[in-house]
């Protein structure tokens, strides 16, 4: 049985678009998208969606607070799930608020940090790293992601150059799903369906 560890934010935690900024509800199991690629993967494949809500990769988030350094518990993590034979890493969305003001290649130098520390772990076959979908200065996550548009400029190519030096796989988020016009931030149910499905395919390939 191969074992997938998906570390991510609130769109891994299955976060939906948010009506009120700060006020989150998740969708019901079976919905978010490591829900979706564990059931198309099938009983061979244990699926651990690791996903929490406002997580960045290096940074602590004074604002929001609550152990949000995605490096820093990660160790933990880790070895919570050992062995793992894939980690999917889908982190920089929370990067891009304004309170921490740092650039597209700041947060794929801030990923390759992570895929470096997980490596140090031991207890991890294979990385594979996702660029999350662009966010959109739009709805209620506006004031919050201010000037995130032009930040996250260049993600992709940055992140897709990690995981070429680090022997990483790579995925677009972009490519097959887009963010809620509701917050701009979050995925709508029919977008988890979509990338679940996805990743189911690529998963396959990758494992074999």
């Amino acid at each position: 049985m191969a074992t997938i560890l998906c570390y991510g934010d609130s769109n891994t935690h299955g976060t939906r678009p948010m009506a009120i900024a700060g006020v989150s509800e998740r969708y019901p199991p079976g919905a978010p998208w490591p829900d979706v690629m564990a059931a198309a993967l099938g009983p061979d494949h244990r699926v651990i969606a690791e996903g929490l809500p406002g997580r960045t990769t290096v940074h602590e988030d004074h604002v929001e607070g609550g152990a949000r350094s995605g490096i820093a518990v990660l160790p933990a993590i880790l070895h919570s799930h050992k062995p793992i034979d894939l980690m999917v890493l889908m982190l920089g969305t929370n990067d891009l608020k304004n309170r921490f003001a740092v650039t597209a290649y700041e947060i794929a130098r801030s990923a390759e940090r992570m895929v470096l520390a997980t490596r140090a772990e031991g207890v991890v076959r294979d990385i594979l790293i996702v660029c999350p979908a662009p966010v959109r200065e739009t709805g209620t996550l506006t004031d919050v992601f201010a000037g995130a548009e032009a930040r996250q400029r260049g993600l992709s190519d940055h992140l897709r150059a990690v995981a070429e030096r680090q022997d990483c796989g790579f995925v677009d988020a972009g490519a097959h799903v887009q963010v809620s016009d509701r917050d701009g931030v979050h995925w709508e149910a029919e977008a988890h369906r979509a990338f679940g499905t996805a990743m189911a395919r690529i998963l396959r390939d990758r494992l074999t």
